[in-house]
């Protein structure tokens, strides 16, 4: 097999993690690992150093006020930026984010005479709805994006809804599906982590241990999340609900957690760079609490089915796709008493739960590793030879 060179371009890369970083560094990390050469450009971090085996070459950026802990590029002509980049001969560039790195990525495919792939993760509309407050600016925004689509030689999406939440944006171009993967494996002794997980949270051996992994704003649901809890707590049902990460709303929740008298049954972690305790996490938790209709193909119930833990997701979201409910994960509707009601049933019937988990690692879990052989390796492949011809 032929050896290539490929840049990855995203706006989010450690040390904000979230599902589009995730992507990121799995592309690059496998890509050098198995095929070649790789790199990633995104904006600079002040104070973090990065140690990938792949080399990161990053751009001036200012604080995304709005969305901490984000970053937005500046200056995509950046002259020391331009300067290694134009030392690099990449047979493929690849466009994660259709913003300031999509820009540069696209600037450099033309230089080069290379083609851009361009991937679509995000419901943007939403994002600028959030922002702006007006439908008007924000669908000028989104046909924006549209527009950076319209540029790549190849578009990909993550999942089959993704791709027509594009179509639906009025891209009108081809569009293949490619999954997200998850770097998690089991480890040989899953108990014996666990208790790791037990000893180093305090958790109570036999307590139910719910979970949540992701941004805290909004638009992740996490509020139904905690007034779910309310109802259960309500009902003396035993749990723990753990809420892995960091954003903007997270006070907001806090907030929330205090009126419902939630403080002993609810922890926030923060942010976790640790994927060993992570991991650890995701196998010790029963379920894996993700309400989220912003979310298209979330890594996260990927990394929670690699460790034999089945998600609750609401039916008809774009992230329910691939989940049967009660087989490998199980539905609910969008409110609270839903939400809670489904947490009750999956808890009630252990057996029939671990054979959820079990079947959510057969169907549900896809490696990085074989997502980069099987798909993302020989579509390149045929990008790169159709380009040349």
């Amino acid at each position: 097999m032929n050896k290539m060179s490929v840049i990855q371009f995203n706006e989010s890369f450690p040390p904000i993690m979230d599902g589009v970083a995730n992507v990121t560094r799995n592309y690059a990390y496998w890509i050098k690992k198995k095929y070649g050469k790789a790199y990633v450009v995104t904006p600079e971090y002040p104070g973090f150093v990065d140690e990938e085996i792949f080399p990161v070459l990053r751009y001036p950026s200012l604080p995304l006020v709005l969305r901490k802990p984000y970053r937005v590029g500046l200056n995509v002509h950046n002259p020391a930026l331009w300067k290694k980049l134009k030392n690099l001969q990449a047979d493929l560039v690849h466009a994660q984010s259709p913003f300031s790195s999509g820009n540069i990525a696209l600037q450099y495919a033309r230089q080069k005479k290379v083609p851009l792939v361009a991937t679509f993760h995000s419901k943007f509309y939403d994002d600028f709805k959030e922002v702006t407050r007006s439908d008007a600016i924000s669908w000028i925004m989104t046909h924006l994006v549209v527009d950076f689509f319209n540029y790549a030689d190849a578009v990909w999406a993550v999942n089959q809804s993704t791709k027509e939440t594009l179509i639906s944006y009025g891209y009108r171009g081809h569009v293949d599906v490619v999954p997200n993967g998850a770097d998690f494996t089991m480890p040989e002794d899953p108990l014996a982590l666990s208790a790791q997980v037990d000893t180093k949270l305090h958790l109570a051996k036999d307590e139910p241990v719910l979970l949540f992994v992701g941004q805290m704003i909004r638009q992740k649901n996490i509020g139904t999340i905690l007034n779910a809890m309310k109802i259960l707590n309500e009902k003396n049902k035993p749990f723990t609900l753990l809420l892995v990460g960091e954003g903007k709303s997270k006070e907001e929740f806090e907030e929330q957690v205090r009126d419902h008298r939630l403080g002993k049954r609810v922890r926030f972690l923060g942010k976790i760079l640790d994927r060993e305790l992570l991991k650890g996490i995701f196998g010790r938790a029963d379920l894996f609490i993700f309400p989220s209709l912003y979310d298209n193909a979330p890594v996260v119930t990927r990394e929670a089915a690699a460790m034999g833990t089945p998600s609750v997701i609401v039916r008809g979201s774009n992230a329910a796709e691939g989940i049967r409910d009660g087989e490998n994960g199980f539905l609910c509707d969008n409110s609270p008493e839903s939400l809670a009601l489904t947490i009750e049933r999956a808890l009630r019937d252990p057996d029939k739960l671990k054979a959820a988990g079990s079947e959510a690692q057969r169907s549900v879990f896809l490696s990085w590793e074989s997502v980069i052989d099987n798909i993302v390796v020989p579509k390149y492949q045929q990008i790169i030879q159709e380009f040349k011809g």
